[in-house]
């Protein structure tokens, strides 16, 4: 499914945010990306999503360079690339529905389908009572989940879930992550990049760790070992 060949990323010569990094995730797994501050992480992000380029190696998904991909190839490969963040980049001003079915208007998607596919999205993630309320008036972890029902609009064959949990409480953050578990068990590659020990360690999955850029351990049932 997704495959790192050998991935560097400099921004000076002095200054290597990834550094010769291979790995691979198959088909249905669901892999936690670990590491502190400054590990590389959000620059792998940011190359899986085709926001930075590599400076050499290639990026594999679906056996495809995501790199060799033409200009108008990409809405189509980030549609297929889900993304959630720990801030939620919601429309305050629009409603739960609205900001679901946002995703879908800009991607010029029938209105039927719309009107089709945005409640069952609300209904995976436990909203489907709340599909008018404001975005501004919901909880953190209402928030969460209205991002993760959008990103999951375009039926992704992988979702990031990009520290998904940082601003959330104990409670809500192990929703969040039972509602990850969920998604993964229907067939989406979940890549979850946090600094949460607790959740690391209580999950039970495959661990990619990395520090100063560089992959120093990649586990089978791993733990938060920096």
């Amino acid at each position: 499914m997704i495959e790192f060949q050998h991935v560097t990323k400099k921004y000076s010569s002095s200054i290597i945010a990834v550094d010769d990094v291979n790995f691979k995730i198959a088909k249905g797994e669901f892999v936690a990306l670990v590491g502190p501050s400054g590990a590389g992480k959000s620059t792998l992000i940011k190359m899986l999503i085709r926001e930075e380029m590599p400076t050499s190696g290639r990026i594999l998904v679906a056996e495809r360079d995501i790199f060799q991909l033409r200009e108008r190839e990409l809405p189509y490969y980030r549609r297929k690339v889900g993304v959630i963040f720990q801030d939620f980049k919601l429309l305050s001003k629009k409603t739960v529905y609205e900001n679901v079915a946002f995703a879908l208007e800009v991607a010029g998607v029938f209105t039927s389908i719309i009107k089709k596919r945005v409640p069952e999205m609300l209904a995976l993630v436990g909203l489907e009572n709340r599909s008018n309320a404001l975005s501004e008036e919901l909880s953190g972890g209402e928030k969460q989940r209205v991002s993760i029902a959008r990103a999951l609009v375009h039926e992704p064959k992988l979702l990031i879930a990009d520290e998904p949990t940082g601003n959330l409480d104990p409670v809500n953050s192990w929703e969040i992550m039972e509602l990850l578990f969920k998604i993964n068990k229907q067939g989406t590659v979940v890549l979850l990049a946090t600094h949460n020990k607790e959740v690391v360690d209580a999950i039970n999955k495959r661990v990619i760790t990395m520090k100063d850029g560089k992959v120093v351990s990649d586990k089978e049932n791993g733990k938060y070992i920096i």
